[in-house]
């Protein structure tokens, strides 16, 4: 199916890997022009130069900034300039005791979580809406409608993400602009897997092991998503075959949550 995706322009946060790469790699198979980010220039300058290896003809670029750094992404709104889509994925998780987790840690995972969602949206939705049309897409996640005990701050920083996305939506009421967010469940993206390999080696297991003990038993598909599964779902999102989705957050967590809703 074609996407109708030739000729727009998206960003994608956080995506010189794991799930963002995987989006921009499916857009930019669709013809999409797309602009990668990451916190690191050597680090962008390799993801471009890998996805346009990897799909000849692509348009690809790349601009790099720190999310936790607000005059970092003011500099990357004025370089980045109008979008038609804008995908925010970048985001910190990691697995530690509630106790254990420091104001200033809490605020660093609400800046980068949550602000840089703001920040990207406030600088791209006036845009969209003066060109009449658009689409903004958050990846969330399953974490944020079932908040894990071991991750708290992540979870209700993506749950806090959730509930920008739904309102955002209510401001594009009547227009070809959208805003929906992607739910995704455990996905072995390079970032998990880095942690799995971490704990691992601290508890002297196989990686393998580990990641096949930690499918979850509500899990229908039972194995972790893969990055690529996400962009399908993202790339549709994105396009305009999308036209009748908007406020909306689509599930695409292999089953693991066990709720309709």
């Amino acid at each position: 199916m074609d996407m109708q995706l030739a000729g727009k322009k998206i960003f994608i946060s956080g995506s010189t890997q794991g799930i963002g790469y995987s989006v921009a790699a499916a857009c930019a198979v669709e013809g999409a022009a797309v602009v990668l980010n990451g916190r690191h220039e050597q680090r962008v300058v390799e993801a471009v130069e890998r996805l346009r290896a990897s799909t000849p003809g692509a348009q690809v670029s790349g601009i790099a900034a720190d999310f936790a750094a607000p005059e970092q992404v003011r500099a990357l709104l004025d370089e980045l300039g109008p979008v038609d889509v804008l995908v925010n994925n970048v985001g910190l998780f990691d697995v530690k005791p509630f106790i254990e987790v420091p104001d200033e840690e809490w605020l660093r995972y609400f800046d980068i979580n949550v602000m840089s969602a703001v920040r990207l949206s406030r600088g791209v939705l006036d845009g969209m809406l003066a060109n009449g049309w658009g689409r903004i897409i958050f990846i969330g996640t399953e974490s944020a409608v079932d908040v894990p005990g071991d991750m708290v701050h992540y979870g209700a920083t993506k749950a806090a993400g959730l509930a920008l996305s739904n309102g955002l939506a209510k401001l594009t009421k009547g227009t070809g602009v959208t805003v929906n967010t992607v739910l995704g469940g455990p996905t072995y993206s390079d970032g998990v897997a880095s942690t799995v390999e971490r704990i691992a080696t601290a508890q002297g297991l196989s990686p393998q092991d580990l990641k096949s003990s930690l499918v979850r038993d509500t899990s229908l598909i039972q194995r972790f998503i893969e990055p690529g599964e996400i962009a399908n779902l993202v790339t549709f999102l994105a396009s305009p075959r999308s036209s009748a989705t908007n406020g909306a957050a689509i599930r695409a967590d292999g089953g693991v949550l066990p709720t309709t809703l």
